[in-house]
């Protein structure tokens, strides 16, 4: 059964997406810890990211970098934190998170429930910065 993430990778569920390239999606988290909380996947569903080919797991570190970059220049923050958990979703992911202080990558603390509006603009914000 495909995971939620290529489900939406695929369109079959709406996302805040961010960008994309032939074998890797960004898109913003709905759930975020900070606003601009970013999900980073390979478009090929695999299931735990040290199973990712040697080429992908560099292309797919690559395209994080890029998107983090975009996505300092649109959330204001002194990092950009970087977590790869995958306990999750079945769906190796890498998780960009805004931040100011380490407390802010704490995955305890109650996630956000930004409106529409918000996370609409947010993403825009970022994929016009992304290069």
């Amino acid at each position: 059964m495909a995971s939620i993430f290529t489900k939406i990778i695929a369109g079959e569920i709406s996302c805040y997406k961010i960008a994309e390239t032939e074998n890797c999606f960004a898109f913003l988290d709905i759930s975020p810890l900070a606003p601009g909380h970013t999900l980073v996947v390979p478009k090929n569903e695999v299931d735990y990211i040290f199973d990712i080919s040697d080429p992908l797991f560099i292309e797919l570190q690559l395209f994080a970098k890029r998107v983090a970059e975009a996505l300092k220049k649109s959330v204001p923050c002194k990092r950009i934190g970087v977590a790869v958990i995958g306990l999750e979703v079945p769906h190796a992911h890498i998780h960009l998170i805004p931040m100011n202080n380490v407390s802010d990558m704490n995955f305890a603390m109650p996630k956000l429930s930004l409106p529409k509006e918000q996370m609409e603009q947010i993403a825009k914000d970022i994929s016009i910065n992304f290069k």
